[in-house]
């Protein structure tokens, strides 16, 4: 193995090109890389040209990159005395963090070393997560602290490109698929849906820290302020809508890394976004379902920021089983898969053929490839929603209330998920839960006669809704045989 002459994408000394089997599938693999189409660091728009230029270029970015860190240090030191912070440690753990993203700045310039930034973008996850474990007394310190975290990993990984990366040729599109599921405009509603999240929990944290006495409420008022000052929310060590706004501004910056392949060279990367997705979406589900019944009101901003959630659970399932698919092949070959999962590799192209693969293009359609509409899972969706406000209109109470409450939230989440082509079979939990509607006035006290009717016709309705498939425009593969 020997090394490129080029000089790394990234800057980070030189990139390994991979020729051992670890890496190269058989002849048929498909996808011989076009160094004219490689892009520097996986950023959309940023050729990497066979000329002088190109090393020029590799050793200009990290200059540019970790100078900008080195000044956020700077500015992370002074900020606690420019801003007054009025907290000791979380003084201190600027001023220790401002320290470290310095020195391994300078690490990084001097020895090249790819573990430093990695090093930087703990450090920087840190600052997204210390004004919250330290209690940051003033807006202006959750702020700065928030923000330099964010420039922090940007500056670190997404500019220069990741660190330590192999550039290993191979398909862009998985074996036996009809599109990518890894390019940027698949990914940009999901990072649009992540700000949005983010947006709105960053409100009701500032609410919770106590800087503002002004939140958002549209329709449920006082519901928002009443959920925020709720013993549930008083539960958790640390605000839960702060906790909520950093993995939402996780998700928006895991979103921007990697490059349009990286279901299969970056599946560890692929694995941790799907890992923080769908858990916060269950969380977001739970803390809804909570809502009516352990605080008796509703939160219009948990609603929106809920849904959000589980509309990038819906767009984010094509990449993940992508990447398992992927996972699963390079165990039958005999690859290393713990080499697979942590530097990537390729595989060859075995999956049944579906003719040409999609184009990489920037469209509206191109954003939604893999996720369709059917009537029915909408239909069932809005039951699921009807079911959450139908003891309010019906005066149920007891548990007939919270089963409707509770599994009528989980109904919308199943209906969601399943929109996704790769996991329309979820639907089928919904037959289920239509059953549970059908038994549960009959077994659960509290609601009245006009509930009871109510749940059993929805509990039919859902049944007979969940028999549809729904239209499958895409192909998957091997994982066309689980789409029923």
């Amino acid at each position: 193995m020997s090394p490129d002459p080029s000089p790394s994408r990234a800057g980070y000394g030189t990139v390994h090109r991979e020729h051992d089997v670890d890496h190269l599938a058989t002849e048929g693999a498909g996808g011989s890389v076009d160094r004219n189409d490689e892009t520097m660091g996986g950023m959309p728009g940023m050729e990497m040209p066979d000329s002088e230029a190109t090393a020029a270029h590799g050793q200009a970015t990290p200059w540019a990159h970790f100078f900008a860190v080195i000044i956020l240090g700077l500015w992370l030191i002074t900020s606690p005395s420019a801003l007054n912070y009025g907290s000791t440690k979380l003084t201190w753990s600027d001023v220790l963090s401002g320290l470290l993203v310095i020195g391994f700045a300078g690490v990084t310039l001097v020895r090249k070393s790819a573990w430093a930034p990695w090093a930087s973008a703990v450090v920087g996850m840190w600052l997204l997560f210390a004004p919250l474990v330290f209690k940051a007394p003033t807006a202006a310190a959750y702020t700065n602290d928030t923000l330099a975290g964010a420039l922090v990993i940007a500056f670190v990984l997404l500019m220069p490109g990741m660190p330590g990366m192999s550039m290993v040729p191979g398909p862009d599109a998985p074996p036996g698929w009809s599109y990518n599921p890894s390019t940027w405009p698949q990914r940009a509603p999901i990072i649009a849906l992540a700000l949005v999240g983010f947006f709105l929990s960053r409100q009701m944290a500032a609410y919770e820290l106590g800087y503002t006495r002004i939140v958002w409420e549209p329709f449920f008022d006082p519901g928002t302020r009443a959920v925020l000052g709720s013993k549930v929310s008083h539960s958790f060590p640390i605000s839960d809508a702060g906790l909520g706004a950093v993995a939402y501004m996780l998700e928006a910056l895991m979103g921007f890394m990697g490059d349009k392949a990286r279901w299969r060279t970056m599946p560890w990367m692929v694995s941790f976004f799907g890992i923080l997705v769908v858990p916060l979406g269950i969380a977001s589900v739970s803390l809804i379902i909570l809502q009516p019944v352990s605080v008796g009101a509703w939160c219009t901003p948990c609603l929106l920021a809920a849904l959000a959630m589980l509309i990038m659970i819906a767009l984010t399932l094509d990449e993940v089983v992508a990447m398992g698919l992927f996972l699963a092949q390079v165990r039958r070959e005999g690859q290393s898969l713990w080499r697979a999962f942590w530097m990537g590799g390729t595989v060859a192209d075995t999956g049944p053929k579906v003719g040409a693969v999609r184009p990489d293009v920037l469209s509206a359609p191109a954003m939604a490839w893999g996720t369709t509409l059917p009537w029915n899972l909408l239909a069932s969706a809005a039951l699921g929603a009807w079911l959450m406000s139908s003891p309010t209109v019906f005066g149920s109470l007891g548990l007939g209330a919270h089963s409707d409450h509770v599994i009528g939230a989980l109904v919308v989440t199943v209906s969601i998920v399943a929109m996704s082509e790769v996991g329309r079979a979820a639907r089928f939990v919904n037959v289920a839960f239509g059953a549970w509607f059908i038994a549960s006035p009959w077994l659960l006290s509290g609601a009245t006669t006009a509930a009871v009717w109510n749940d059993v016709a929805v509990g039919i309705a859902l049944i007979l809704l969940s028999v549809r498939r729904g239209p499958v425009k895409e192909r998957y593969g091997r994982w066309q045989r689980f789409i029923r």
